[in-house]
């Protein structure tokens, strides 16, 4: 069983009665309760039915506030929803987490991570703490990626060379998201700021022959199922795991830092794309999981990035596991 952590969320008694706990669970005010910048742990294992979930800790991104971060909220309204969640406000913490999945002998990754340091320099976690996991990443035979930003793809080139680091993994995308990365004229397209990982991106990847385009709905390997989730970027994906009776959603970015977007679900962040269809997408994905009563885990959740939701009248409160 997973255990339900009462350290920075806020709680309603609708989350007690959702998930049969028996008290509501209530936010930790105390500055002694301020949940820890960096896991004290690389990995955490858990089942989903009879699939073995090993989420493994890349790193953590130390964003300086920036006004522009959050495009309908200041500085001060995210660092107030930062400090309801007992998290520090002396900068944005956005957590790293890849989750890799065992089904059957087969080992499934989703996501590549930033890359040993190519996006964010302390970042460089992902190798060591995927040894420590008993996770040979020889052994990786599909990498499912839900997106092409820096954080979620730079892990699939080396440094300095780009040669691919799993040549002989299957790659799996939706095809709306490989397609606008890739044709022509997109650098025309993005803003000055995004056009050099464009640019790497448009000139890598078709280079390479191991991608499998998909379209959203499918199943991409067996019992996980493809969903779009688009507005972050054109073909931002998420990812539904079956086994038996349970489920995880694998949210990637939809909902990327809940401490903001749980209690405020309009925010629009920076890097999306399209600000209000993003909007949409969170609430179609967060209101199927609250539906559904699974749990979900996101990359940039609090490590080891899973947890669960409730409603809390028109937004939502989010628990992670304690570990």
């Amino acid at each position: 069983m997973l255990n339900l952590s009462r350290r920075g969320v806020l709680v309603s008694a609708a989350m007690a009665a959702a998930f049969g706990l028996p008290n509501p669970m209530a936010l930790i005010a105390d500055a002694h309760a301020e949940t820890p910048v960096e896991p004290t742990i690389g990995f955490y294992k858990y089942k989903v039915g009879s699939i073995e979930a090993t989420a493994v800790y890349d790193g953590i991104w130390r964003k300086p506030h920036d006004p522009a971060f959050i495009k309908n909220a200041t500085v001060d309204q995210t660092k107030a929803a930062l400090a309801t969640a007992g998290l520090t406000t002396d900068f944005m913490p956005i957590p790293l987490t890849v989750l890799v999945l065992k089904i059957g002998d087969k080992y499934i990754m989703i996501d590549a991570g930033s890359g040993v340091g190519q996006w964010q320099a302390n970042a460089t976690h992902l190798p060591a703490n995927m040894q420590a996991a008993g996770i040979d990443r020889r052994k990786i035979s599909t990498i499912l990626i839900s997106h092409f930003h820096p954080d979620h793809v730079w892990g699939l080139m080396e440094k300095g060379t780009n040669a691919a680091v799993f040549p002989e993994a299957e790659l799996v995308v939706n095809s709306v998201e490989y397609r606008f990365w890739t044709e022509q004229g997109v650098l025309e397209r993005l803003p000055e700021g995004r056009r050099q990982a464009g640019k790497r991106i448009a000139d890598i990847f078709p280079t390479w022959k191991n991608w499998r385009l998909v379209e959203s709905g499918v199943e991409v390997a067996p019992g996980i199922q493809i969903l779009e989730a688009f507005g972050h970027t054109p073909g931002h994906s998420v990812f539904l795991v079956t086994s038996g009776r349970d489920q995880l959603m694998v949210s990637n970015d939809t909902m990327y830092v809940p401490a903001l977007l749980a209690p405020h679900p309009e925010w629009q962040g920076s890097y999306d794309q399209d600000g209000p269809m993003a909007v949409t997408a969170r609430h179609q994905i967060i209101d199927r999981v609250i539906a559904d009563r699974m749990m979900i885990c996101g990359a940039h959740f609090p490590f080891p990035g899973i947890g669960t939701f409730v409603k809390d009248g028109n937004a939502y409160a989010f628990a992670p596991v304690e570990i």
